[in-house]
């Protein structure tokens, strides 16, 4: 039986409108072909950032399309990791948010000083600057020996950034300025030396500290924690996503353990809303059922 197929002319417009679909579709095929061949899941981070970070390499790279990024991507590690690196959230300063770690040594630190011993886990770590300021906190609160600080990325190059504890010289006045309106109870310089072109921070502040990879779209949870931090990460995920997170992080607190988010996020709508209580203003929640 022959099956007669009507043809359907596009009408005037639908050109111009089809070409963002197509875009999507490319930027669609080319996430899925990085979790594919590298296991790195991208796929439900919210689209406009992803789209704006290919853009920007297809730019530096010289290159034309989407699919040409992809087609490089597939077939050369090299670019992989240059990939990584624009896809990863990697913005962060010493101290970022002072109004933050004046509510956790406000309403946190009495909290922790009832326990034995403290694990906090750093998720999505970046550079380590963040997790630097907390070691710092913390020691001099006088919890930093009885702590254990987990600090997590997806991405291997910012881990080792931060494990060498190396930052830009020219930035320690911004975070000498973020330090004491944090809250610093000491001299900001006293924690670092200027050395190798920058800033290295004492190696006493990492001793406790453990710096690993993981992706917290297709890792799961790897121990139980009094205190989650993951500031200003979930705000590139989708919805989806978002929640897919939050119940890792459920799942890895102990009870009546505190989940630190960014300023900009929070836990209104989510699936796990009513498992906690807000402690503070600077979206400090803590664990209840």
């Amino acid at each position: 039986m022959a099956v007669q197929i009507e043809t359907v002319r596009p009408k005037q417009g639908d050109a111009a409108d089809a070409k963002p679909d197509l875009e999507r579709i490319e930027v669609e095929l080319l996430l899925e072909g990085v979790y594919r061949q590298y296991g790195f899941d991208f796929r439900s981070y919210a689209y406009a950032s992803i789209r704006r970070r290919l853009w920007k390499r297809i730019e530096s790279e010289g290159l034309t399309s989407l699919s040409a990024l992809q087609e490089r991507v597939l077939h050369e590690p090299e670019m992989m990791e240059k990939l990584l690196l624009d896809l990863s959230i990697n913005v962060t300063a010493m101290f970022r948010d002072p109004g933050f770690y004046v509510a956790f040594r406000e309403k946190v630190i009495p909290m922790l000083r009832t326990y034995p011993f403290i694990r906090l886990w750093h998720a999505g770590c970046s550079t380590g600057e963040e997790v630097f300021s907390m070691a710092i906190l913390l020691k001099e609160e006088g919890l930093y020996e009885r702590s254990r600080i987990y600090a997590t990325d997806i991405n291997e190059v910012v881990l080792q950034r931060a494990k060498g504890g190396i930052f830009p010289i020219d930035r320690m006045q911004e975070y000498t300025d973020n330090y004491i309106r944090a809250g610093g109870k000491s001299s900001f310089s006293e924690y670092y030396t200027a050395k190798y072109g920058g800033a290295l921070f004492s190696p006493s502040l990492t001793k406790n500290v453990v710096f690993s990879q993981h992706n917290l779209v297709t890792d799961k949870s790897f121990s139980e924690f009094n205190v989650i931090l993951c500031r200003n990460v979930l705000i590139y995920f989708d919805k989806e996503l978002q929640t897919k997170v939050h119940e890792l992080f459920y799942g890895s607190l102990s009870m009546f353990g505190l989940l630190c988010l960014g300023s900009k996020e929070s836990m209104r709508f989510m699936r796990y809303e009513q498992c906690y209580e807000q402690v503070s203003g600077e979206k400090i929640y803590r664990k209840v059922k």
